[in-house]
C-alpha cells in the first residue's frame, strides 16, 4: 500500500525541533502511528496497545523508559497515561534536547488532561485526521482561499468534485486500496475501534443503544444539537446521552461546532450543532451504500455541509493551529453554515450541494454583513460544481475543490 504524504509532516518536524515532547492525537486508523514512524525512521517504535506491554510500563514506569531509550515513539499513550509522569521527569533530566519522546494518541480529553497535568510547556500538541481533500489529491498546498496574498503560495489546479470520495470517506487505508469495500471496512471500525474505546472511557450497559445513540447523531449531522429531545426519543437520560456525546468528542468521532457570538445578545441562539468528524462514517452510519442514493436523497445536504466543514478544520489542523470555524444563527432563522475567523475579520460560508450555484443563495451572507459589516471581510458560497465567479456584492461561488 504506497504511502500518501500527509500535509502534517512539516509541522511535526519543526514541533520535534522546537520541543522534548510532541504528542500526535486523533482517530484510530486516521495515520498516527505511519506518520510518525515515516517521519523518524531512526526512532525506536513501542505499541502501548500490546496489553503485555501496557502491563510492563505500569509496573515498572522507571524501568520500561530505560529499556526504550529516546527518541521514541510511544504509540496509544492513553493505555497507560500514568506513564506521562515518568515522561515528564526523563524530559526534565536533559531539557534542552528537543524531540526525545514521540507520542500518539486515539482519545482526545483524556489524553489532552494528562498532557496538561505532565507535560505543560514540555509537548506541542498536534491533531492529525483522515486524509483531506488536498492530500487524497498529492496538493501540496495547505492555502484557504480567503488568505492574504503574502501568505498564500501558488494555488494549484482543483479536481472536479467527486461524490464517491464523500462516500469512501478520508481514512488512508480506504483511499490507499480503492478495492476494499467500504461498508464492510466502515462496520468493522464502529465494532472494533468505537466500542473498544467506548468501553476504556466510559462503561456503557448497552452497546446496542449506545449504536442507536451514535446513528442518531450522524442523522443530525449538520443540525442543531438538542439532546433532551434526543434523550427523549432513544428513551435514555439526558445525562446519558451527555455522557455518549463525550465519548464520541473523546474518540474524535464528532466535532461540536459552538455558534458565533458578538454583541447582538439574545438575537443568536446559543445551541451548538453537531458533525460526524468523516463524511465516510457518516454516510455509513444514516445507511447511504451508493452514490446516487447519496447525490439525490434527503442527507445530500447534510453530507456536503458535513464534508465542507471537514475540509475547514483539517486546513488548521495540518498547520498546527486550532480551527476558528463557528456557525452563525438568528433567532428569527437566518443561518450562515460557517463564520471563520481570520484575524479580527470574519469570513462567512454557505455550503451548497448542487452544481449550479444561484445569487439567492448568498442571502444569509448579505445579512450577516448588515449585522458585522466592520467585521465582514468576504462571502463564498461552496458548491459541488465547476463555477468561479461572484453571486451578488458580498459573495462569490467557490467549488469545493478548491476549498
Amino acid at each position: 500500500m504506497a504511502l500518501i504524504p500527509r500535509a502534517l509532516e512539516p509541522e511535526l518536524r519543526k514541533a520535534a525541533k522546537q520541543f522534548p515532547c510532541v504528542v500526535v492525537s486523533g482517530p484510530r486508523q486516521s495515520g498516527k502511528t505511519t506518520l510518525l514512524r515515516s517521519t523518524f525512521p531512526k526512532a525506536r517504535y513501542v505499541s502501548l496497545d500490546l496489553p503485555v506491554v501496557a502491563a510492563s510500563a505500569r509496573s515498572d514506569p522507571r524501568g520500561f523508559l530505560a529499556a526504550h531509550p529516546p527518541p521514541v515513539i510511544l504509540d496509544e499513550i492513553q493505555q497507560v497515561p500514568e506513564l506521562l509522569s515518568y515522561v515528564k521527569n526523563a524530559v526534565d533530566e536533559q531539557r534542552s534536547r528537543k524531540g526525545r519522546y514521540l507520542l500518539s494518541g486515539s482519545q482526545n480529553l483524556l489524553l489532552h488532561s494528562k498532557v496538561t497535568e505532565s507535560l505543560a510547556g514540555r509537548a506541542a500538541i498536534l491533531k492529525l485526521f483522515p486524509l483531506s481533500q488536498r492530500e487524497i489529491e498529492h496538493r501540496s498546498d495547505v492555502a484557504i482561499p480567503w488568505e492574504k496574498p503574502k501568505r498564500r503560495p501558488k494555488p494549484e489546479a482543483a479536481a472536479s468534485f467527486e461524490w464517491e470520495r464523500l462516500l469512501r470517506g478520508g481514512y488512508p487505508e480506504l483511499v490507499a486500496n480503492p478495492k476494499l469495500d467500504a461498508h464492510l471496512w466502515h462496520a468493522s471500525y464502529v465494532q472494533t475501534y468505537l466500542e473498544r474505546d467506548v468501553r476504556s472511557l466510559r462503561q456503557v450497559g448497552d452497546l446496542a443503544q449506545f449504536q442507536s445513540f451514535v446513528r442518531a447523531i450522524a442523522a443530525r449531522s449538520g443540525g442543531l444539537l438538542n439532546l433532551h429531545d434526543l434523550s427523549r426519543d432513544l428513551g435514555v437520560a439526558v445525562n446519558t446521552a451527555k455522557a455518549w456525546l463525550s465519548v464520541l468528542e473523546a474518540s474524535h468521532q464528532v466535532f461540536v461546532l459552538r455558534p458565533f457570538h458578538s454583541n447582538l445578545g439574545k438575537r443568536l441562539v446559543k445551541t451548538p450543532k453537531v458533525y460526524v468528524t468523516d463524511v465516510g462514517m457518516l454516510c455509513h452510519l444514516v445507511g447511504i451504500r451508493d452514490v446516487e442514493h447519496l447525490r439525490h436523497g434527503p442527507m445530500a445536504g447534510a453530507v456536503f455541509e458535513t464534508a465542507v466543514l471537514s475540509e475547514l478544520l483539517k486546513l488548521a489542523w495540518n498547520r498546527g493551529e486550532e480551527p476558528r470555524v463557528t456557525f452563525y444563527r438568528t433567532s428569527n432563522g437566518v443561518e450562515v453554515d460557517f463564520v471563520v475567523e481570520e484575524g479580527l475579520e470574519l469570513v462567512a460560508i454557505e455550503a451548497k450541494s448542487t452544481a449550479t450555484p444561484r445569487p439567492d443563495m448568498a442571502k444569509s451572507i448579505e445579512s450577516l454583513r448588515a449585522d458585522l459589516d466592520s467585521r465582514f471581510r468576504r462571502g463564498y458560497v461552496v458548491h459541488a460544481g465547476d463555477y468561479c465567479g461572484p453571486l451578488g456584492t458580498s459573495a462569490e461561488a467557490l467549488p469545493f475543490g478548491r476549498l
